[in-house]
């Protein structure tokens, strides 16, 4: 299978079949599903983790030159690096410190990244399988300003291949209106492998969306979530979100830390709050 995927590549490099968008879609398609199925059998998150770092290719590059322009190249590239980034800060376990633990086991680390500055991570366990998440946060990311008090809205701006977005997200004030309203332009990456799924994410530059005019644009990265099976109860899904913003404007830093840690606590509990008042089934319609 593998073999004759490359042949179907090789062929669209010929100068008859340069045009042939669709064949050169199909074969970066079939390289990536036949790769993912043979390297990628189930391996622990952490195993994932690595393998997704390392995933690039000089063929997967030279593909993706004839398929996109050089922005969204430059795009991919971006939402690549953020991932890359993401997961390297939460493969590293040591110098975290607990902001706060809440009685259902929600719990809120952080610590300071040199060149990032200080990031949090919330670590849940929701009572709902991968899937349901995935489809909240993912696939119906646009509507979680419907149940996420702290988001007014959120747009997909543009979407590059099947697995990157430009987004633009207005967030509400906090802290009793000390925080006034911010908005941020970001492009998020989302990566499937196995029973794992993350969502990555960085501020980026997006000529179409301006900064609005009363609304502060601050700055979101390297984040990400990473979503997959709870060990020994697959119909439960662990969740932890890195969490690295820069709300800019005037603010005392106190302030600054309570209003993140706040946001991720009240995230879980919001994010729970919507999977049972919204069955699957309703979800996928």
């Amino acid at each position: 299978m593998l073999l004759a995927t490359f042949k179907l590549c090789a062929g669209s490099s010929y100068r008859h079949m340069r045009n042939m968008k669709g064949l050169r879609q199909q074969a970066v398609m079939a390289i990536g599903q036949e790769l993912n199925r043979r390297a990628l059998g189930g391996p622990t998150p952490s195993m994932w983790i690595n393998q997704v770092r390392r995933r690039s290719s000089l063929l997967g590059s030279r593909l993706e030159e004839t398929l996109y322009s050089d922005q969204e190249l430059a795009y991919l590239q971006q939402g690549e690096e953020a991932m890359q980034k993401a997961l390297g800060i939460l493969s590293n376990q040591e110098g975290w410190k607990k902001e706060s633990q809440q009685d259902n086991g929600d719990k809120v680390m952080s610590k300071v990244v040199p060149d990032v500055g200080k990031v949090f991570r919330l670590e849940v366990v929701v009572d709902q399988p991968m899937e349901r998440l995935y489809e909240e946060l993912v696939e119906r990311m646009e509507a979680m300003g419907e149940w996420n008090p702290n988001v007014k809205e959120i747009k997909v701006l543009q979407k590059i291949g099947k697995d990157t977005f430009i987004t633009h997200e207005l967030a509400a004030e906090a802290a009793g209106n000390l925080v006034g309203p911010r908005d941020f332009v970001s492009v998020r990456c989302a990566k499937r492998r196995g029973s794992t799924c993350v969502l990555a994410g960085m501020a980026t530059d997006f000529g179409n969306m301006p900064e609005q005019k009363g609304v502060i644009r601050a700055e979101h990265g390297p984040t990400c979530m990473v979503l997959h099976p709870l060990a020994g109860s697959p119909s439960k899904t662990k969740l932890t979100w890195l969490l690295s913003i820069d709300l800019k404007g005037w603010l005392p830093r106190s302030i600054i830390n309570q209003v993140l840690s706040q946001t991720q606590v009240d995230f879980a509990n919001h994010l729970r709050k919507r999977l049972e008042s919204r069955p699957a089934s309703e979800a996928r319609c």
